[in-house]
C-alpha cells in the first residue's frame, strides 16, 4: 500500500529536501546577502517560488541598497503650484495633471511652502466661495528628505508618519525632486497603473501637439508606422530596447535621449524595465492615429 501523501513524490520530495536545506542554512546563519539571493533563485528554479513572488523578494532586497536619488521625480518634471496662483489656475493645473498631491512654491523653486491635496479643494464646492480662497487654509506641511536616504528607511518613515510624498533636497538644500510612497512600493511589486496611465489597448497616446506617451514595450515597427519614422528595428524589437542601448544602461526617471529626430524622456521605470516614455516630435513629422 502506498504511504499517505506519497503521490507526486518526485517533485515534492525534492522540494522538501530543498526546504530542509534552507532551514539548516538559515539556522546556521547566512554569510552575506548574495547567498540569500542565490538560495531564493534556487527556490524559484525548483518551483517553490513563482516568478512574481521571486521578483517581489528581489525587490525587497534591492530597496535596501537603493537611494532616493535612484527613483525620484527630477525637479524639472515636478508638477508644482505657486502660492499666489488664483484658484482658477490651480484648478486647471490639478485637472490637467491628474495628480493628487502638489508641492506649493512660495517664491522660487527652492522655497516649498507646503503640499496641497487635490481632495481638499472639494471644499470649494461644498459651500465655500472660490472668491474667498486662501491657500494658507489648505496647505499641509512638506516633508523633506536627502537624496542619499535609503528607500527601506524612507518607506518605514512614510508608513509611521502616514505621509505619501516627500520633497528631495540636494547637498546644498536645494530642491532636487520629489518621491512618493507609490514610487517606493513600485520598486517591490512593479508598476501600479492608475487611470492616468496609458490604456492597456493603447501603446501610443497623444498628449499635446507634438508630445506623446509611448509604452516602452511598443514595437519599433508600430512606432515607425505611427510616426512615419525609420528607427532601426534590426537589433531590438521595442522602443525601450533602443533607449537602453543609447544610454548603455537602465535609465532613471526623467532622463532623455535623442534618436533620430525624436526626443525620448523616461517617465516610468523600475529596476527591470522602462514602462513609459514621453516622445517629442519635430514639427515636420505628422503622427497617424491607428485605425479604429
Amino acid at each position: 500500500m502506498a504511504k499517505e501523501g506519497s503521490g507526486g513524490s518526485g517533485r515534492t520530495g525534492a522540494t522538501g529536501r530543498w526546504r530542509a536545506t534552507l532551514t539548516r542554512t538559515l539556522a546556521a546563519g547566512l554569510k552575506d546577502r548574495s547567498q540569500l539571493v542565490e538560495m531564493l533563485s534556487q527556490a524559484h528554479q525548483r518551483g517553490v517560488l513563482d516568478a512574481e513572488a521571486f521578483a517581489m523578494l528581489e525587490g525587497v532586497l534591492a530597496v535596501a541598497d537603493q537611494q532616493v536619488r535612484d527613483i525620484m521625480i527630477p525637479r524639472a518634471q515636478m508638477a508644482c503650484l505657486r502660492r499666489e496662483d488664483p484658484i482658477a489656475r490651480i484648478l486647471a493645473a490639478v485637472v490637467e495633471s491628474g495628480h493628487s498631491r502638489f508641492p506649493v512654491l512660495d517664491g522660487d523653486r527652492d522655497d516649498v511652502a507646503g503640499i496641497l491635496l487635490a481632495k481638499d479643494l472639494l471644499r470649494l464646492y461644498a459651500g465655500a466661495s472660490p472668491a474667498k480662497f486662501d491657500m494658507r487654509e489648505y496647505l499641509r506641511p512638506a516633508v523633506f528628505v536627502p537624496e542619499s536616504k535609503r528607500l527601506n528607511v524612507l518607506l518605514k518613515e512614510f508608513r509611521v508618519n502616514r505621509n505619501h510624498m516627500a520633497i528631495v533636497i540636494d547637498e546644498y538644500s536645494g530642491v532636487a525632486g520629489l518621491v512618493t510612497i507609490e514610487d517606493v512600493i513600485e520598486q517591490i511589486v512593479g508598476d501600479i497603473d492608475d487611470e492616468f496611465d496609458i490604456e492597456d489597448d493603447q501603446n501610443i497616446r497623444r498628449e499635446g501637439e507634438r508630445q506623446f506617451s509611448v509604452r516602452g514595450s511598443t514595437r519599433i515597427d508600430e512606432f515607425n508606422q505611427y510616426f512615419h519614422a525609420e528607427l532601426p528595428d534590426g537589433e531590438f524589437d521595442t522602443v525601450a530596447g533602443l533607449v537602453m542601448k543609447q544610454l548603455g544602461r537602465m535609465p532613471r526617471r526623467g532622463e532623455s535621449v535623442t534618436l533620430g529626430p525624436f526626443e525620448f524622456r523616461v517617465m516610468r521605470t523600475d529596476r527591470r524595465r522602462i514602462d513609459s516614455l514621453r516622445v517629442s516630435i519635430p514639427p515636420q513629422f505628422h503622427a497617424t492615429a491607428p485605425p479604429e
